[in-house]
């Protein structure tokens, strides 16, 4: 019970890799804020199941995270509800695979906005909380694509580099603050999402899915292996504990191999 009786706030945390960070957090004892959309039912079911399995509390924010005054409210939401934000985990992010000389430029902003921008929004409301209590974790969900690129994916590609220039200037900023400001960057990580894409693809260019997932979906992961919701978690919840208070700045691979 690491987290007893502190608050995480997870975005994009309705299902996927949010919801499983958003699980562990609260596993280890958290009080936590889960973020994103929906069917609200479905929503309500993941909630309800946070409280259920975990006796903690846990409520959700439908913030829209393009839009720098619901995630202002979030945030406050948190803290009028828990008294705190003990760990703020960014998360939220979308993808869109185009050509540069094609990529819409509606598609850019919004992937921009979202995947980085939201980032500076969430960290910026929740710092003078962490400041006044002199402790907090921010963790930053980055990408082997905040350090390595791949063709058409040039506005996920960008944001992510973006996100590890701003974990390294606030980390530089609250050193001395008691607080931390981290990022995290996974290979691919098996998700439903992915699960769905393994399918298409494979159903697209008659091959099996064993052979998708070796040699398209993991063809950059030297391990060939996925990696897991437990991997990643476990990477999350030492940076928001006490052991990774030592911890500041950094940018942690966990991909298999990928980017070495």
């Amino acid at each position: 019970m690491i987290l007893k009786s502190k608050t995480a706030v997870v975005t994009g945390s309705t299902s996927g890799i949010g919801l499983a960070i958003a699980r562990a957090m609260a596993k280890e004892g958290a009080n936590v804020l889960i973020n994103g959309f929906g069917k609200p039912e479905d929503i309500e079911k993941e909630r309800a199941a946070i409280e259920a399995d975990f006796g903690v509390r846990a409520i959700h924010s439908p913030a829209d995270m393009t839009k720098p005054a619901e995630i202002a409210a979030m945030i406050a939401l948190a803290e009028s509800t828990f008294g705190s934000v003990d760990v703020l985990v960014n998360n939220a992010g979308i993808q869109f695979v185009s050509p540069i000389e094609d990529f819409p430029i509606e598609k850019w902003d919004q992937i921009i906005a979202i995947n980085l921008t939201s980032a500076f929004h969430a960290i910026r409301a929740a710092l003078p909380i962490m400041k006044a209590a002199k402790h907090g974790r921010i963790i930053n969900i980055a990408s082997a694509h905040g350090l390595v690129a791949s063709p058409f994916k040039g506005a996920y590609v960008a944001a992510k580099h973006g996100v590890l220039g701003l974990t390294k200037t606030v980390a530089l900023e609250i050193a001395q603050d008691g607080i931390t400001c981290n990022a995290i960057c996974p290979g691919y990580v098996h998700t439903p999402l992915v699960d769905g894409q393994i399918k298409d693809t494979a159903k697209a260019r008659g091959l099996s899915e064993e052979a998708v997932v070796r040699d398209v979906i993991l063809a950059a992961q030297p391990s060939k292996q996925f990696i897991s919701f437990d991997q990643l978690n476990g990477m999350v919840l030492y940076l928001a504990s006490a052991a990774g208070g030592g911890v500041n700045g950094a940018h942690l691979s966990i991909d298999g191999g990928w980017t070495a």
